[in-house]
């Protein structure tokens, strides 16, 4: 199986380190930050690698986020070449990440990508730069530039490292990464049908049924085209955008809304005339669609 990677024996390695640092001088620096004498500060070129990377685990453990990342940092800056320099560099990119440096932490896990590509934990050094994106998605309102490229990154981290604990749960954001661009252009549809522009309203929900029609906005998608082609008066589109929803949605309060809509007119969801809508239809008897 190889070595457990340093992120999987993170919370076990702190609690040793916590252990450690309970008993007599804190383990092997003493009770203040690597001091010798009266009280006077020790240059950290006195100490090994091993010695800072574990006091930088022990601030990270304590809450003190910023002095662990500086001392991961130093580890990188005087022993380079050393083992404890490529795991001070992904645990770097995982501190900065929980102060939401999404920016440095998503650099700082590139670097490790690109130094280590064969280390057991390039997987989670991939999981992080797509976290560092998805973890900014917090508002349907916000550019959805994020949302791409978060897409584009869990994406690898599935392809890529697709037997991992890491591309299951890329798998679980991508979904919801999805939904969120769907939940987009469902605002701005529904923005232009509250103001009438029916026909921009129709080509955001349009986009909708096509191009997301595995997310959870589907069948309002499918509602707003009803309503929106009854107001121009096209009662083709509408019956059969009707007619889609009845058949995925029919149990949902959308389809009992275009249901109403459409008695309303002496009209009945059903697949008429031809057009994108008309397609769909097609698709959707053949079991080809949703």
């Amino acid at each position: 199986m190889g070595r457990i990677s340093s992120i999987s024996k993170l919370f076990l390695t702190l609690a040793v380190v916590a252990g450690l640092s309970g008993c007599g001088e804190r383990g092997l620096m003493g009770t203040g930050l690597f001091k010798i004498g009266s009280n006077r500060p020790a240059p950290l070129e006195s100490f090994g690698p091993q010695e800072i990377y574990q006091r930088a685990e022990a601030e990270l453990q304590d809450g003190d986020t910023e002095e662990a990342i500086r001392l991961f940092r130093e580890v990188e800056r005087l022993y380079p070449y050393s083992d404890w320099a490529k795991r001070s560099l992904i645990m770097s990119a995982f501190a900065l990440h929980a102060t939401r440096n999404y920016e440095e932490s998503r650099v700082a896990a590139q670097r490790f990508i690109d130094f280590y590509p064969a280390d057991d934990d390039a997987a989670y050094a991939q999981y992080l730069v797509a976290l560092s994106y998805y973890d900014q998605i917090d508002q349907v309102g916000r550019d959805q530039g994020l949302t791409f490229k978060a897409l584009q990154e869990l994406r690898t981290v599935i392809e890529r490292y697709p037997d991992t604990d890491y591309a299951k749960s890329s798998i679980l954001k991508f979904d919801l990464a999805f939904d969120h661009l769907a939940g987009k252009e469902m605002e701005i549809g529904r923005f232009y049908l509250k103001r009438g522009h029916y026909t921009a309203a129709i080509n955001r929900f349009r986009v909708v049924v096509e191009d997301y029609q595995t997310t959870t906005h589907t069948a309002e998608a499918l509602h707003r085209l009803v309503e929106s082609y009854l107001s121009l008066g096209l009662t083709d589109e509408a019956q059969t955008a009707a007619a889609i929803l009845g058949y995925n949605f029919q149990s949902t309060g959308f389809y009992q809304d275009s249901f109403n809509l459409l008695k309303g007119r002496g009209l009945e969801p059903e697949a008429r005339g031809s057009g994108w809508l008309s397609d769909v239809y097609r698709q959707v008897i053949r079991g080809k669609w949703l």
